[in-house]
């Protein structure tokens, strides 16, 4: 029997995945240009409206180019509002149902994996297929891109209520990125604790889905100790 707080995911599914993929607050960017300068390392971002940078103001208010700016990066931000690892990847248009393999075509020096938090409404369903995929895209992106350093981040999340299936695929997540050798981030659900939709000290943008700048800007603070904690730092 499903769990209270797996109804609640569930129902609420076609709420986030509409309003990720119309948010009138998503920030506009040329994902195939980097941004930033010439002469610094080429950063590739796989992941989904939390690093798209939905409800932000403007594209640099992200977590995403708030880090890469700091650190002289030329950010490619591939990110889709509501991809998950089998969410949304058999309807996306233009060769976008397989992100993996335009990052690997960016040939960066260094990639972000961002994924998981969509996949969670499809876990009832297709845990074994999003465990499947987890496994097939981080091996792809290692034999893909072998000089590159790898960077898998615990899925985020976004709402109190946490399904069990956020903690199992985020452990799927860790797994993978331990076996192909990639730095892993921990902690990341729990980045926006105490501060989701109805708190009273929101750091949510308008749609109750997304981070607004101040939850960005907290986002990239906690990324940029994540990262400067990695052996090596980054």
């Amino acid at each position: 029997m499903r769990t209270r707080l797996l109804r609640i995911a569930v129902a609420t599914a076609s709420l986030v995945l509409g309003l990720a993929a119309c948010s009138p607050a998503e920030p506009a960017a040329d994902v195939a240009t980097p941004q930033g300068p010439a002469d610094g390392p080429v950063v590739s971002f796989y992941g989904d409206s939390y690093t798209r940078g939905t409800g932000a103001s403007a594209p640099e208010r992200r977590w995403s180019t708030v880090i890469s700016t700091e650190r002289g990066w030329q950010e490619i931000n591939r990110s889709e509002n509501g991809l998950g690892f089998v969410n949304r990847r058999a309807s996306m248009r233009d060769g976008l149902d397989d992100i993996p393999a335009l990052v690997i075509a960016d040939d960066p020096d260094i990639v972000f994996v961002t994924m998981g938090l969509n996949d969670n409404f499809s876990y009832d369903d297709r845990a074994d297929a999003i465990h499947r995929t987890i496994d097939s895209d981080l091996d792809r992106l290692r034999e893909g891109l072998p000089e590159a350093r790898i960077v898998v981040v615990e899925p985020f999340w976004y709402t109190d209520e946490r399904p069990a299936s956020v903690d199992v695929i985020a452990g799927w997540v860790r797994d993978a990125a331990t076996r192909i050798g990639a730095d892993h981030v921990d902690g990341a659900s729990r980045w926006l604790d105490g501060h989701y939709a109805g708190s009273t000290d929101s750091w949510m943008a308008d749609d109750g889905l997304h981070p607004n700048d101040t939850g960005y800007a907290e986002m990239a603070s906690r990324m940029d100790a994540a990262l400067r904690a990695l052996d090596p730092p980054l």
